[in-house]
Parts: structure tokens; C-alpha cells; sequence
């Protein structure tokens, strides 16, 4: 494993829009290894496949430093019910701010090995999936921020 560098606000490839992954290989493995360490070196909850320089559908979450959740072509096929979330962003640094998420959210996505699983999700482990999934679009929580807090 290694760690990778975090792409900040103002790099183009976190504006771009991600590509489905098609080869579930040992390089698909190696990549979510390292966003792992990555984000757990970087003290973050979560890290998208753009955040590391890769345009891929890809994304990795970790709401408590105990549980890991890998998301493969993820897609948010049901929410229900809002939430504020005071966010930020490991490629924006020093900002915060609210944002208004789904409380409940159901997931299809894949795993590593190719394999088509659902998570329903709600709290902060949805806020922090659609955090991730927004990377995947090109979407930075700043984009959704509350006017306020811009």
C-alpha cells in the first residue's frame, strides 16, 4: 500500500466526471488499498477516486476509523427525509460548512471482486456517502453549501 496525494480545490480532475469501473483486477485492489490509507493517514472519513488523481467510480468511507466501506459504481437508488451536515473536504482544507443531505439513503454499488451489493444507510454514514458519490459528478460540497456559510 501507499499513500497518494490529495488533489485540493482549484485542480481540474476534481471537476471532472468519473468513469465506470469494467475490470474488478488487482489493480482495482491496489487503488482502494491506497485511497484507504490515504484517507485514514489524512484523519478523513471518506475519499473518492478524483481526490488521488483517478477519474474512476470509485470511493472509500470509514464514518469511525473501524468500519471501511468500498463503493464501486456507486448509485443512490432511494433517499428519503433531509439533514443539515456541517461538512468538509480533505481537498478542501480549512473549509466547513452545512449541507443539506438525504437522512436515509440505499446504495448499489460493487465490490472489489466485482460483486453487486445494497447498503441502506442513514445519519452520518449517508451524509458522508453522498459526499463521496458528489466527487464522483464533480461536485464539491462547496457547490452545495448554504449561503450563509459561502
Amino acid at each position: 500500500m501507499a499513500k497518494r496525494i490529495i488533489a485540493t480545490n482549484g485542480n481540474d480532475i476534481l471537476r471532472k466526471r468519473c468513469r465506470e469501473v469494467t475490470e474488478f483486477d488487482d489493480r482495482l485492489g491496489v487503488l482502494l488499498d491506497d485511497m484507504r490509507e490515504t484517507m485514514i493517514d489524512a484523519d478523513g472519513v471518506g475519499l473518492a477516486g478524483p481526490q488521488v488523481g483517478v477519474l474512476k467510480r470509485v470511493a472509500v468511507v470509514s464514518p469511525d476509523g473501524y468500519d471501511f466501506y468500498e463503493f464501486i459504481n456507486p448509485i443512490i437508488v432511494k433517499s428519503s427525509g433531509t439533514q443539515l451536515c456541517r461538512e468538509g473536504c480533505l481537498s478542501v482544507p480549512g473549509v466547513s460548512g452545512e449541507v443539506e443531505r438525504p437522512k436515509k439513503i440505499e446504495v448499489v454499488a460493487y465490490d472489489r471482486y466485482g460483486k453487486r451489493f445494497t447498503l441502506k444507510a442513514e445519519g452520518f454514514l449517508a451524509n458522508i456517502c453522498c459526499h463521496e458519490f458528489d466527487h464522483l459528478d464533480g461536485i464539491l460540497f462547496i457547490d452545495k453549501m448554504r449561503s450563509a456559510d459561502k
